[in-house]
């Protein structure tokens, strides 16, 4: 059991900390989350020990270790299978010192423990951790210097998870890992052994692999049972009744002043006036929860195209002589929401880099509509940005002829507000430069919009906020992500990337996650579900797509009609009038009827267009 009880902490005389508590039991999985900047590493570091607490106790069990991802495994000659075996620090010095040992108590003594930890089975249980984050056995035998920073930190998080630690800490473990590896993750810890506490803004994973929310808000922490949803809800709730305490409070407070400021003065009153002064004294202070800062993106928006803006014709792909991706016969419409999906390697940034003509066909032919504007953001270009300049700086070279009150305009509309505009890149947070990437990905209101991974380093507000101005946009998305509730509330169609191809995946997001869950393959589509140019019947579908459009507008029009008619009919002095109170009922009649029919028609023309999309 870990027990944090009634810690403080403050950095620089700033309070991160103040009597926080919480109890967290053996083998429980928790999410820890909370703003930026409220101290949830900070929380992990006086866990383990490494700063000293103002005030207060944390207590663990004797002898609990403790293991958390600090930086990525060093670049050597050791093998990547090695580097994680030597992670479980015990194992590795039983393994050298039977070896060396003489003492025949002494070897009975080490291979006893060696079978209490399985130690023999070591090797299998590392290398299927390090294939589920992305190692094929290959990989596993080259040695670690071959990789870059990302995949070395991979390495590291395969190996704390190798070793087992009773308490295991992690810090945005999914920031690394494509949407395979997050998912795989995902199943690993809902069956981990021992207690879990992880720091993410990933809500699928907070909703599937946690059974509790550990809250860091006000320098307090507040421990809500349930996944991210259930504490969303519990949350909301909560501030609800806050709220009407606070307006309740302030009410009694108003009504208990106004009779002394009225009587204080009057001998007969005064003695009142002044228990109520003293009431009023005793009164401890409920604050209404203030909203938290919430900034949109603002996505420009482009000029129509006329369909196709994409098609490719038998392409290959690829670096050098090598091909990653062949026989590539797809097809790109500006109304398009395409998510990408496949494991690593198979060639999803491969084909990213094709769509944003980072990459030259090596076979084939890629025709693009003449005014094409593509916009590209990859997780590398937020490393790109030059840390010696400001966000002003950086978009003034985009648009030397803008106003500055344009340009700060344009950083406001990504949450990038006056004080971060003069601000050098290198002191902005991971999430501020994850805005400032994307603006420069959308500045010229492309057609199509390529992202690669971009809710790394964004919280779960920035994600939602991402979400609504994608949905909202008019241009074409291919998305890759590891964010499953990203993917699942925006993209419209699947693409595998697999085998050298690219094919429709037939089936949909929670079917491929519980497929890569269970280890088998996804169902492969025939030769000819190839997604082939579809040149016969696309103007069918461009008409059913409007009608589905056309159908959640009416929907939503008749939704909005019918709770303002509703709101109306709530207002008593409407009832004064017979005759407009009859008026307005059967204005609610006939939006009551018509709301299940518009429901239908949109439904029907949503399953005629999959059917059509299906071929």
């Amino acid at each position: 059991m870990l027990r944090i009880d009634d810690i403080s902490y403050s950095i620089a005389g700033r309070p991160l900390f103040e009597h926080a508590s919480a109890v967290i039991p053996e083998g429980h999985k928790v999410g820890l989350i909370g703003p930026n900047g409220a101290g949830k590493t900070t929380l992990f570091r006086l866990i383990r020990g490494e700063l000293a607490l103002d005030g207060g106790d944390i207590t663990l069990p004797p002898r609990a270790r403790i293991g958390g991802v600090a930086q990525e495994s060093a670049a050597t000659g050791d093998s990547v299978l090695a580097t994680v075996l030597a992670a479980d620090r015990e194992r590795h010095a039983l393994m050298a010192e039977s070896e060396t040992a003489t003492d025949p108590h002494r070897i009975a003594d080490i291979q006893t423990r060696l079978a209490d930890i399985d130690a023999w089975s070591a090797e299998g249980r590392a290398s299927s951790i390090l294939q589920g984050l992305g190692f094929s056995i290959a990989d596993q035998a080259r040695p670690t210097s071959d990789f870059s920073g990302g995949w070395r930190m991979r390495m590291a998080l395969a190996g704390v998870l190798f070793a087992r630690p009773d308490l295991l800490l992690l810090d945005e473990p999914t920031n690394y890992l494509d949407l395979e590896g997050a998912l795989w993750l995902e199943g690993y810890l809902a069956k981990y052994p021992h207690t879990v506490i992880i720091i993410s803004h990933d809500r699928g994973l907070l909703n599937r692999a946690v059974g509790a929310i550990l809250h860091v808000e006000d320098r307090r922490l507040t421990l809500y049972s349930g996944g991210y949803d259930a504490f969303a809800r519990a949350r909301a709730e909560r501030r609800a009744l806050q709220a009407a305490e606070a307006k309740k409070q302030e009410a009694r407070r108003a009504h208990l002043q106004s009779f002394v400021d009225r009587f204080r003065a009057k001998a007969t009153k005064a003695t009142q006036a002044q228990s109520r002064l003293k009431a009023l004294a005793r009164m401890e202070p409920i604050t209404a929860p203030g909203e938290a800062k919430f900034h949109r993106f603002t996505f420009p928006q482009p000029d129509a195209l006329s369909p196709p803006i994409v098609a490719m014709d038998d392409v290959s792909v690829g670096y050098g002589d090598r091909a990653v991706l062949r026989r590539l016969d797809l097809r790109i419409d500006q109304d398009d929401r395409i998510a990408l999906l496949g494991r690593n390697g198979q060639g999803k940034s491969t084909l990213s880099k094709l769509l944003a003509n980072r990459l030259a066909p090596m076979k084939g032919r890629v025709a693009q509509s003449s005014k094409l504007r593509v916009g590209y953001f990859a997780q590398h270009q937020v490393d790109e940005l030059d840390l010696a300049e400001t966000p002003l700086t950086h978009v003034r070279r985009l648009r030397p002829a803008e106003t500055p009150a344009r340009l700060r305009a344009r950083l406001a509309g990504f949450g990038l507000m006056e004080a971060q505009a003069e601000t050098r890149v290198a002191a902005l947070s991971g999430g501020q430069k994850a805005r400032l990437s994307l603006l420069l990905a959308t500045i010229d209101a492309p057609h199509l919009l390529i992202l690669d991974e971009p809710t790394n380093h964004l919280d779960i507000e920035s994600r939602e906020a991402l979400t609504e101005a994608l949905n909202d946009y008019t241009g074409a998305v291919v998305l890759v992500s590891h964010d499953m509730h990203l993917l699942e509330l925006v993209a419209d169609r699947l693409w595998l990337v697999a085998d050298g191809g690219v094919t429709p995946y037939p089936h949909d997001l929670e079917t491929y996650r519980r497929t890569l869950l269970t280890g088998d393959e996804p169902e492969r589509p025939r030769e000819a579900a190839r997604p082939a140019p579809r040149r016969a019947g696309r103007d069918e579908i461009l008409d059913l797509r409007a009608e589905v459009r056309r159908g959640e507008e009416r929907v939503a029009k008749l939704t909005e009609m019918l709770g303002k008619i509703s709101q109306r009919m709530a207002d008593p002095a409407l009832y004064n009038d017979p005759h407009e109170a009859e008026k307005w009922g059967r204005k609610h009649a006939e939006a009551t009827a018509a709301l299940p029919r518009a429901e239908e028609l949109w439904m029907a023309a949503l399953e005629r267009l999959e059917a059509a999309e299906r071929g």
